[in-house]
């Protein structure tokens, strides 16, 4: 499968960073050090294993800066590695691979690690037919690009904002009054414009919502045998959803317990950055 970045909110987000890394004035110890044209090659590698995600980063961050340089994807994007492997290779201008080599390993670096966090994820739920979402807990401006990463992992997208599906959470609930009242005022206001999905932590809760005929259910922070017990109940037209407190030691059993999906908030809040690092060769 070829994964493209998506390159209009890449080149904002480059754009912005560049913007913060070089202020007024721009990199100073680079430009008193470096004088202007001078020659240098250098190699982005990974220092550990891991899925790469955001290479289209380092091309645009290089073609941003003044002087030419450019570079030769070795690892492309949804590619493993090797601690140790090759990921890009540098030519050009020293001053450009010298100011631009934070932003481009800052962002390589988040992406590569959210997409590595998510492999491990869908690596540990394999055979078991459940797909492995992430939320909107996410970076605010970085949303499109670390979901983009959770799909170089092989994990699937939940909605992308609030704007472009219904999902009716507890404090919904709490204004509502009721889950029935909340489902009610929104086919009222839309209609059958969204498929309609409801957070439950409990299985009276769950009676209610399936009453209601919404589309997805998303099961908060139950144990494996309480989603064992909701499964039991629901007919197979109705999606459920794992969701809180599930970490890579225990998604293997809450897969198993025969969910649809499960998603998971650390993927994007939390995931550690793969370490990257860029060599220089005079």
């Amino acid at each position: 499968m070829t994964l493209e970045a998506p390159s209009e909110a890449l080149a904002r987000i480059i754009a912005s960073a560049l913007a913060e890394d070089l202020g007024d004035l721009g990199d100073v110890t680079t430009t008193s050090i470096v004088p202007p044209g001078t020659p240098m090659t250098g190699v982005i590698r990974s220092r550990e294993a891991g899925r790469i995600a955001g290479v289209d980063a380092v091309r645009l961050v290089l073609s941003r800066l003044p002087e030419p340089a450019t570079a030769t994807i070795v690892a492309a994007d949804g590619t493993d590695v090797a601690a140790g492997a090759t990921v890009a290779l540098l030519t050009g201008s020293a001053r450009t691979l010298l100011t631009g080599e934070r932003v481009m390993l800052n962002l390589l670096g988040r992406l590569s690690g959210i997409a590595t966090a998510t492999a491990a994820v869908v690596q540990a739920v394999e055979g078991t037919g459940v797909a492995v979402k992430d939320t909107r807990k996410t970076t605010p401006g970085l949303r499109i690009l670390e979901k983009y990463a959770v799909a170089c992992g092989g994990g699937v997208n939940h909605r992308s904002g609030l704007y472009d599906a219904v999902l009716i959470k507890d404090n919904h609930i709490g204004v509502a009054g009721s889950i029935t009242a909340a489902v009610s005022r929104v086919r009222a206001n839309l209609g059958k414009r969204f498929p309609i999905q409801v957070e439950v932590d409990t299985l009276g809760q769950l009676d209610e919502a399936l009453a209601c005929g919404v589309t997805s259910v998303l099961l908060d922070n139950m144990a494996p045998e309480q989603l064992r017990r909701a499964v039991e109940r629901v007919d197979r037209g109705c999606h459920l959803e794992a969701s809180g407190g599930i970490t890579l030691a225990n998604v293997r059993a809450v897969a198993e317990t025969g969910v649809d999906s499960i998603s998971l908030g650390w993927l994007t809040h939390s995931a550690r950055s793969l370490d990257l690092g860029l060599d220089i060769d005079q």
